[in-house]
């Protein structure tokens, strides 16, 4: 069972899994799912500041804190002690692509060329990580959740403003990957 629990999950077990979440969700009464909003709940449980928009029963949101622990739990799982030490399997048409913007390690879960601690120090890595990490969190605020509460959710509950945004998301993506990344990974 170890050893099955050590391989990825096929798509056909996976995705059912998180479609049947949904109608659960909707079951219980429950409106989001997603993990721009649990960063709301931890600011309105922790900050001793007088700000509005930080004022509301966060305590009737703490399912979600829970699914974000879960999500922190299944990651150290996953990664640490599920670990069968293989790197991750990407496609060989990927990894040409990444191969010509300089990246060439390929030995674990990230590529360590990018995500160290060197490079984050760097005009580079501040792009990429600080600049990235604003722009994310900024954006997954200003859109009104993220992608995947978005895609999975908002889609998924016939909601027009979700699926407008996941539309954009793809656009981002497209964008960042044919031409910022190749601009950013030059320099």
């Amino acid at each position: 069972m170890l050893e099955l629990l050590k391989e990825p999950w096929p798509w056909y077990v996976s995705g059912p899994i998180i479609g049947i979440s949904i109608p659960i969700l909707l079951i219980i009464g429950n409106k989001m799912l997603g993990i721009s909003s649990s960063l709301r709940h931890t600011c309105a449980a922790v900050a001793p500041f007088n700000i509005q928009f930080l004022k509301y029963n966060w305590k009737s949101e703490m399912w979600n804190m829970f699914f974000v622990a879960g999500i922190f739990l299944g990651g150290f799982v996953g990664g640490v002690l599920l670990n069968n030490g293989e790197a991750v399997k990407i496609s060989e048409s990927t990894v040409n692509d990444i191969k010509a913007m300089g990246i060439n390690s390929f030995d674990g879960l990230v590529p360590s060329d990018i995500f160290n601690w060197d490079t984050l120090f760097s005009i580079k890595g501040i792009l990429i990580m600080v600049l990235g990490g604003i722009m994310i969190g900024f954006g997954s605020r200003y859109a009104g959740g993220c992608t995947s509460g978005h895609a999975i959710m908002g889609i998924s509950s016939l909601q027009w403003p979700s699926l407008v945004a996941v539309i954009f998301f793809f656009i981002g993506g497209l964008l960042m990957t044919h031409v910022i990344a190749p601009f950013i990974y030059q320099l």
